[in-house]
């Protein structure tokens, strides 16, 4: 009976550990989060693996899905060309604001960028473009319930 109980513990402890996994091995990250009434948006890519969770205005859900190469593609080249990695982060603080982190861990557009303060303006229509392209992604690959 103890070794019941403690193989049943072994995989209880191993499922939980393997859970959390998903949020950390990404190459792409996108997420959204904050405001007044709270939203947490997640968009993780690994390789043409894709996870997307939400929460927020009384929903939550989770989609596992897979993207084109033509999609990864597309999302390299608007990163590339809007100047990914030059984009300026602004110093103003901003309070209560949904704000969008974008992290990138491979490839030539490799780097970290938030507009928790707000794009310096120069940046700003650099900055939209690559927020419109991940969107898109969302857009037509999520089925929301």
């Amino acid at each position: 009976m103890n070794r019941i109980i403690g193989i049943l513990f072994a995989i209880i402890v191993l499922v939980s550990c393997n859970s959390q996994k998903v949020y950390s091995d990404f190459d792409i990250s996108y997420s959204k989060s904050g405001g007044y009434a709270p939203v947490y948006e997640n968009l993780l890519i690994k390789g043409n693996n894709v996870h997307y969770s939400f929460e927020g205005q009384g929903k939550k859900y989770k989609q596992d899905f897979k993207i084109s190469n033509e999609d990864l593609k597309k999302l390299d080249q608007t990163l590339s060309q809007n100047n990914f990695r030059r984009i300026q982060e602004s110093r103003k603080k901003l309070y209560d604001n949904i704000t969008t982190s974008i992290n990138i861990k491979k490839g030539p557009n490799e780097g970290s960028k938030t507009d928790a303060s707000l794009i310096v303006p120069n940046f700003q229509t650099n900055w939209n473009n690559i927020l419109q392209v991940f969107q898109e992604l969302i857009n037509n690959n999520v089925k929301k319930q």
